[in-house]
């Protein structure tokens, strides 16, 4: 019995040579202790500390603690000596017991926190049908408008009218983004073309006093995901670094093959080891307390003056990264600027060049007829006259069930089913089923703002039909109408 026995157990040593160990042994315990020993003495083995019995020990005065017990043993010429090292496993227990409660804290605030981003999500759902139906109304007016204008202050007017319009389905589909509730049309990237193809658009945003770097890594491997919703990720970055500059300082961004280990994964939680693609963007600006960092990706949280931030930008960037089963982390320290690291999963497949059609005209129909379906009247009348009056032959039906009566009409020539997917009755997949069986092979492109069913059914739409997503503008609309013909029947 050494000095720290005496302390741990609070016997004097000489209260304990010469007695059985039963003494040091719970009560609840006491009557089964001598078999163990016995045991022990008769198939002596080396047992190390940190095997996990869950031993208690009971001190002089009664209570009862925790404890680790190694036992080591020797034969010696007056017989066997057993060694015991006893470890007192209260503060470790107490800790574990903290950190199993901390845990548990962190899940139920994790779980609280994707109850409100599903709040949000059904929200942005909720409205952004019948919002983007108001805005493909507010925008082709527009357009109809300023076609036959001449330059003046009338065009312009209507020009701020079309670019308000812009915004706000801009703002409607960060937060579509960020919810995870916008249809996604994932595709094979080269990083590195994504950041080239916006870097003059960037360039000419972010204003002469900021020095603005690139440093691109050679023969990146491929990425798989939107390329819109890429080029949306970086321009959140870098808008957000500009605006951190006020007085102007240097931006740069840099792209990089990594591989993240194991080492990294434990240290972040929800990241799977293996070879990624890395953007980052760092700046020299203000910087963000740890407090800031902390809620940096919550929706509609900002630290700019009212009517300067919508709170989406970062949310935004979280939103995509993550459904590119990516992930994103934030360094920074106030006065010290911010660095903004996003991992996405390498592919070892080439990436497929990116098209130049939106630098192309529109190419108009050659009189195709074309069947719209479409509940909402004023959206209606928008695609009847964007197609009337650009070589198609337009045909329009309000409900479903008057356009299957049309198609069960084999006299009469229908080229494509242009369709929303969200209507009283009938939706609009199940609409172009029943086409099909009418008219096997039919050209089909949905129209949608947002909707569960084209989340649902993304597989179906993708394999046989095409989709315009709304609020759209004449170029889309006969873009989409085009690339939908050029498909063999």
């Amino acid at each position: 019995v050494n000095r720290q026995a005496e302390s741990l157990f609070g016997y004097d040593r000489s209260e304990l040579i010469g007695s059985t160990l039963e003494r040091l042994v719970p009560e609840r315990v006491r009557l089964r202790h001598p078999g163990h020993r016995e045991a022990y003495v008769h198939d002596p083995r080396t047992r190390p500390m940190g095997e996990g019995l869950n031993l208690a020990a009971v001190r002089k005065d009664g209570t009862e603690f925790p404890v680790d017990i190694a036992l080591s043993s020797i034969r010696t010429s007056e017989g066997l000596l057993v060694s015991a090292a006893v470890r007192d496993m209260t503060a470790r227990i107490e800790a574990e017991r903290e950190r199993q409660i901390i845990t548990e804290e962190l899940h139920e605030a994790r779980l609280r926190q994707a109850q409100r981003l599903e709040t949000v999500g059904h929200l942005a759902g909720g409205i952004a049908h019948d919002f983007n139906n108001l805005l493909a109304v507010i925008l082709n007016y527009a357009d109809f408008l300023a076609e036959q204008l001449p330059e003046g202050q009338m065009r312009q007017d209507v020009d701020e009218i079309q670019r308000a319009a812009s915004r706000a389905a801009e703002l409607t589909r960060q937060l579509l983004i960020f919810a995870r509730r916008e249809v996604v049309k994932p595709e094979l990237l080269e990083l590195n073309a994504v950041v080239s193809g916006v870097e003059k658009v960037l360039r000419r945003t972010i204003g002469e006093n900021v020095e603005f770097v690139t440093v691109l890594a050679p023969l990146l491997p491929s990425v798989r995901a939107d390329p819109g919703q890429l080029e949306q990720v970086f321009l959140n970055l870098a808008v957000n670094a500009r605006d951190a500059m006020p007085a102007g300082g240097r931006l740069v961004v840099e792209t990089s093959d990594v591989t993240l280990d194991a080492d990294y994964a434990d240290e972040h939680p929800g990241v799977t080891p293996g070879r990624y693609v890395r953007l980052s963007v760092s700046d020299t600006g203000s910087g963000m307390s740890p407090e800031v960092v902390g809620r940096a990706f919550e929706p509609f949280f900002t630290t700019k003056p009212s009517g300067q931030g919508t709170g989406l930008g970062l949310a935004t960037v979280y939103g995509i990264v993550t459904q590119a089963g990516g992930n994103v982390r934030i360094y920074s320290e106030p006065g010290h600027g911010t660095l903004v690291s996003i991992h996405l999963p390498a592919v070892d497949q080439p990436a497929i060049e990116r098209s130049t059609q939106d630098l192309e005209p529109p190419v108009k129909g050659n009189g195709e007829t074309v069947l719209i379906v479409e509940d909402e009247p004023a959206v209606l009348l928008a695609a009847i006259r964007i197609l009337g009056t650009n070589g198609y032959v337009a045909l329009s039906q309000p409900a479903p069930a008057e356009a299957i009566a049309m198609l069960a009409d084999g006299q009469r020539r229908i080229d494509v089913l242009l369709t929303d997917v969200v209507m009283p009755g009938l939706s609009g997949i199940e609409l172009a089923r029943r086409a099909r069986e009418l008219r096997p092979g039919l050209r089909v492109v949905y129209m949608s703002g947002y909707s569960h069913e084209v989340i649902g059914h993304q597989g179906a739409i993708y394999a046989d039909s095409a989709l315009v997503q709304k609020p759209f503008t004449r170029k889309e609309l006969l873009r989409t109408l085009r690339d939908a013909l050029a498909t063999p029947q």
